[in-house]
């Protein structure tokens, strides 16, 4: 694995252990290398406040990760047939209510000029 990408996997591992979703990295095969990093985390020793709900926690973690990973929530958003309702009604909140990310404001000026 290059080291680029085993450095994103690894940002992505940490934001998802910082909402609670531990579940997705053991359920995930990209990730199945990177476990041991899970189990040796300190942030999996001491008792996390899962403060939210899952789908709140979902939406949160998508935000962090980047405009990307905001636009895959949006899609899921719109396939209500495949989510349970709490997700699909949190990532909904990501189809109008979205902070604006870094770098929007700069391609915003240029494009109105």
């Amino acid at each position: 694995m290059r080291p680029r990408v085993l450095s994103r996997l690894l940002q992505i591992q940490r934001v998802l252990v910082k909402y609670g979703l531990d579940e997705i990295i053991l359920a995930t095969h990209l990730f199945r290398p990177l476990r041991f990093a899970f189990y040796l985390s300190p942030a999996t020793w001491i008792h996390r406040d899962r403060a939210g709900s899952r789908g709140e926690r979902l939406r949160l973690a998508l935000e962090e990760l980047g405009p990307i990973f905001m636009k895959f929530g949006q899609m899921l958003s719109t396939r209500r047939d495949l989510l349970p309702r709490d997700i699909a009604d949190e990532l909904e909140k990501l189809q109008d209510r979205v902070p604006p990310f870094p770098g929007t404001e700069a391609r915003a000026i240029v494009a109105a000029a």
